[in-house]
């Protein structure tokens, strides 16, 4: 006890001691020396406390408010999709909407009619090779009674969009957006709202309008939903086709709403609202009173057959299912890419939103309900058909592919183009098969890989190897998947990993040149170094036909075959950290710049003040009498 007594004694002197000399620094004159440590100090802060401490007073996580915790919890099952890209957040007060490389407006198709939400969203129609002509139909129900905090998720790997709505007083709003895509031409809003307050809230609702549409006609039918019957509203007109003399006849038919409703305390209310939409081919003036009736008749036995199809909760959560199953199918075919720093650099956000702006824009004609077994039948051999597809350079090189999705005119002209590359690019085959077809099209063009002459092929130059690359499950064939990876190796060189998700025969893979024996592919990933050849050929060669491999090595003619020289150091850094100069923040070089100068300044001032004092002390001596 007297020990430990003797120690608490000991510490509180030494404490003593350390406050009386920092009480003695700072009742002290202000000498040049505190001034510079009181300097140190300050910057040190600036650069690196101020940002910390500036985002916890400033920053969104401030203030805790009803409306954050409702965002929170809305957002909550998107976290991890998020930092994969198979989601996109879009805020109306988000800073990135400034940027439009990263401002994708939420959109929702399938190849049939399609819908983008930015400001007074209407229908879209087919018109050449993307959802480019507008129905000017606006079929939203929005509910605007309140100020809330509003922002949109675009889910990729289920094609629906989500709208969450949250006000200060706790009301909660959820909306899910999709267009069918087993059945093309509905269109379906799905309105959840939750009323956790005390007193009941009376909401008003804005309802679907015509603007645009002078030729449109408006009716009112009775359809029966379960044991009752239900209003729904049928409007039909012509649609004018641009740079043509030609029309065509369209109907939408969608339930009729209060444009109010009631949400008791502590309540919540689930609304459903289907909308379907029927159009004809291009037809003569003189054809649109025949082809009129015909569509609108068709828009109504539609409509008359989803209501037959949600009839319940189970029923409505089977038909969102059965879409979203069609769309986690379209990618099954993917592809991965490390993400890079550097300027002007494509990453995995822009190209999942492409790709899921495009695939919305092509329907998925085997998964259709309405497709016959045969028409199916034949869109599955055209699947297995990939022959000269793909034969240009890769896309991720081709910028004009990649501009900004951020409104709705861009996100067609990019579609248009894209699907214009593709086909042209000898792709039309796998085109006409749908989104599938697209999707596996596209994912061969991000690595210039093409299938020729019984064989795929790697085409690439070694130099563009500078970052990880995963092409997932790419088909060969009906029944097998190959997945090639191409990952940065810790001494800056590329190596190439081919493996087999499934395969219905035995397939081979050699390197560039094919100088080597076939190597046996199979279900774990075997190794191919990345060779550099004269002249330039393919890296990699995969077949299921060991003698065509075997006849390759005589068939490509290359004077020299050497081991591909590894990537400058610079090059890596600038991806992996947005500059050359190594993995640690500019910030930290800043400081450590003005550390030195600093340090400079304060030594040469010591060394003149020395200077100076010996002198007059010099002085002083010489003229002592």
């Amino acid at each position: 006890m007297e020990r430990l007594r003797s120690d608490v004694a000991d510490m509180s002197r030494r404490a003593g001691d350390v406050l009386r000399r920092i009480n003695r620094l700072v009742d002290g004159p202000l000498t040049r020396k505190k001034l510079v440590i009181i300097c140190l100090v300050i910057i040190f802060l600036v650069l690196y406390v101020g940002p910390t401490f500036m985002n916890w007073m400033f920053g969104p996580e401030s203030g805790t408010t009803r409306q954050n915790v409702c965002v929170q919890n809305f957002m909550k099952p998107f976290e991890s999709s998020l930092k994969d890209y198979d989601v996109y957040l879009r805020q109306e007060s988000s800073a990135a909407l400034n940027s439009l490389n990263h401002n994708y407006v939420p959109y929702v198709g399938n190849g049939f009619v399609g819908l983008a939400l930015e400001h007074v969203p209407h229908l879209n129609i087919k018109h050449g090779r993307t959802l480019s002509l507008p129905l000017y139909y606006h079929p939203l129900y929005v509910i605007d009674d309140y100020e809330m905090k509003e922002f949109t998720v675009a889910e990729y790997k289920k094609g629906i969009v989500h709208r969450f709505q949250c006000s200060d007083s706790g009301l909660q709003v959820s909306y899910q957006y999709y267009a069918h895509r087993t059945i093309p031409s509905l269109f379906v809003q799905e309105i959840w709202v939750n009323n956790p307050t005390n007193v009941n809230k009376k909401l008003r609702i804005s309802t679907p309008r015509v603007s645009d549409w002078p030729t449109s006609v408006k009716q009112t039918v009775n359809l029966h939903q379960g044991v009752d019957m239900k209003e729904y509203e049928v409007v039909t007109g012509m649609i004018t086709i641009p740079d043509s003399d030609n029309v065509i006849a369209a109907a939408v038919v969608c339930r009729k709403m209060s444009n109010s409703i009631l949400v008791e305390a502590r309540d919540g209310l689930d609304i459903l609202i289907l909308t379907t939409v029927q159009y004809s081919k291009p037809i003569k003036k003189i054809d649109y009173a025949k082809q009129k009736d015909i569509v609108e008749k068709k828009a109504i036995e539609e409509m008359e057959k989803v209501i037959a199809l949600t009839g319940d909760r189970t029923a409505i959560r089977n038909l969102r299912e059965n879409h979203a199953r069609v769309w986690q199918g379209l990618w099954y075919t993917g592809f991965y890419i490390s993400d890079s720093k550097a300027q002007g650099i494509i990453n995995g956000d822009r190209i999942n939103a492409t790709i899921y702006a495009i695939l919305s824009q092509v329907r998925s004609y085997e998964h259709e309900d309405s497709m016959k077994a045969n028409t199916k039948a034949d869109i599955m051999r055209s699947l297995t058909y990939s022959e000269g597809c793909y034969e240009g350079h890769s896309t991720l090189d081709a910028f004009n592919l990649w501009k900004p999705l951020n409104s709705l005119t861009n996100l067609n002209s990019v579609a248009s183009v894209w699907l214009l590359t593709l086909e042209k690019q000898g792709c039309h085959n796998l085109l006409k098969a749908g989104a599938s077809g697209v999707n596996q099209a596209m994912i061969l063009s991000f690595g210039s890989l093409r299938f020729s002459n019984q064989h795929l092929e790697y085409n690439i130059h070694p130099s563009k190897l500078h970052r990880d690359f995963l092409f997932r499950r790419l088909n060969y064939g009906n029944m097998t998947h190959v997945n090639i990876s191409v990952i940065l190796q810790e001494d800056n060189k590329a190596a190439i990993f081919v493996a087999l998700d499934r395969s219905d025969k035995t397939y081979y893979a050699c390197d560039a040149g094919c100088l080597d024996s076939p190597v046996q592919l199979g279900p774990y990933r075997k190794y191919f170094p990345v060779k550099l050849t004269e002249p330039l050929t393919a890296i990699l060669y995969i077949t299921a036909d060991k003698q065509h491999m075997e006849d390759l090595r005589h068939a490509i003619h290359v004077k020299e075959v050497v081991e591909a020289p590894a990537h400058d150091n610079h090059v890596i850094a600038l991806h992996k950290h947005g500059h050359s100069l190594g993995g640690l923040n500019p910030l930290f070089w800043i400081s450590i710049i003005v550390l030195i100068v600093v340090f400079h300044l304060f030594l040469c001032r010591i060394i003149m003040n020395e200077f100076c004092d010996s002198g007059v002390s010099y002085r002083r001596l010489y003229n002592k009498p």
